[in-house]
């Protein structure tokens, strides 16, 4: 039996923890978790329809394999008036409108990035 307990608590799946929000450092109304760690600003973006994007690390935000979509965190966007373009989701990309201004949010395991769309892009 202490074998079967240590074995399944093995395999118990990290959560990740959001400690609060600030404000992305190219779009100033998305939300980031304060404790996440921006890796990195991409201004030339392959995908001609991105115009800006950056990448956070948080360990565990999608779960196992980037699975799971962080309903806090999307709670907090839809509070601040984000609202989720469901039908153009793709897996673990998820579109996202507030105004003029579209983003794809792409959840990873550890880690997401918030890209900016252009005004033209396609859905």
């Amino acid at each position: 039996m202490l074998t079967l307990l240590l074995i399944t608590s093995g395999c118990a799946t990290a959560t990740y923890e959001i400690t609060g929000y600030t404000s992305s450092s190219i779009i100033a109304d998305i939300p980031v978790p304060t404790n996440a760690k921006q890796l990195k600003v991409t201004t030339d973006s392959a995908n001609p329809n991105i115009k800006i994007s950056e990448t956070y690390e948080l360990k565990h935000i999608g779960g196992e394999q980037g699975l799971y979509t962080p309903a806090d965190y999307f709670q907090k966007l839809h509070d601040e008036g984000w609202v989720e373009l469901e039908e153009n989701r793709m897996g673990h990309v998820h579109f996202l409108k507030k105004n003029d201004t579209v983003v794809a949010i792409e959840i990873h395991e550890d880690t997401f990035d918030i890209h900016e769309m252009k005004k033209d892009a396609p859905l």
